[in-house]
């Protein structure tokens, strides 16, 4: 099955960010694509200076204008879609990094909200932001299960680890990787980590522009880039083949050579 990912820079005005997200979904269906996965932070870009009261009045509810344009949009094309947006949450200074699942009916199939957030190298994203509390069970697609993920969840491999003992045989992570110092060298690193230790394809679609370095990702299970988009703003295609899964796993069982036993025995 054939995947889109989509690498752009996002507007700090989330209506021209929708119109583009239209176009590219309208794009990835003309090339017979059968999912299309976005970055995070799609919705808007948004600066330091922006203030944690003033990021949650533009935030929208599941059901809110944003995602149901990107609904009616995968309905109209017949295509799957993995986003992310900023979603309401109890607090009225704080949001969730929320991703979304959409199937080719336009209907939600599944949502997931970042768990890990980026409270590192001078970055706070809790100061604007609520962690999610669980980890979201994998999901079918048409080309296979999802495990999602949100940008600073794969620097934690317990994670992925869980979601592909889960059943997962893709794992999407809509990211938005800062730049600066070896940030480039460890999201190549880590994203081929993640898919060589759990024999899947991992599928990362990144910001480019403003303080994000590009370099949108899909590595296949055995740790082979298919794709590396560069600092180039458009959309790549990779063809995904369940069966690389299937093989990787039996000639490279390592979800089954597992210790479990034995892991928990280690006291600190």
């Amino acid at each position: 099955m054939k995947a889109a990912v989509v690498q752009f820079k996002a507007s700090s005005d989330k209506q021209v960010n929708l119109k583009t997200i239209v176009s590219f979904i309208s794009k990835a269906a003309s090339k017979n694509a059968t999912l299309c996965a976005f970055p995070e932070f799609m919705m808007f870009y948004t600066n330091s200076s922006q203030t944690p009261k003033q990021l949650a009045g533009l935030s929208e509810t599941i059901n809110g204008n944003f995602v149901s344009t990107i609904s009616k949009s995968a309905k109209e094309n017949h295509i799957q879609i993995v986003g992310s947006f900023y979603e309401k949450s109890r607090k009225k200074d704080r949001v969730y990094d929320t991703s979304f699942v959409i199937d080719k009916s336009g209907k939600v199939i599944s949502t997931y909200r970042k768990i890990h957030l980026y409270d590192a190298l001078g970055f706070r994203e809790s100061d604007k932001m609520v962690a999610g509390s669980k980890i979201t069970k994998p999901i079918k697609t048409s080309i296979g299960k999802i495990g999602m993920m949100i940008c600073y969840d794969l620097r934690f491999p317990e994670m992925s680890r869980s979601l592909a003992v889960a059943g997962s045989e893709i794992l999407v992570a809509p990211s938005a990787w800062v730049k600066g110092n070896m940030k480039e060298e460890h999201w190549i690193t880590i994203n081929k980590t993640r898919a060589i230790e759990n024999g899947c394809y991992v599928i990362a679609p990144d910001q480019v522009g403003n303080i994000y370095c590009g370099r949108s990702l899909v590595v296949d299970p055995y740790g082979k880039i298919l794709l590396d988009m560069k600092k180039k703003q458009g959309m790549g295609f990779v063809i995904i083949d369940l069966e690389k899964v299937k093989q990787t796993r039996k000639v490279l069982p390592l979800l089954k050579n597992r210790r479990t036993d034995v892991y928990s025995n280690l006291r600190v």
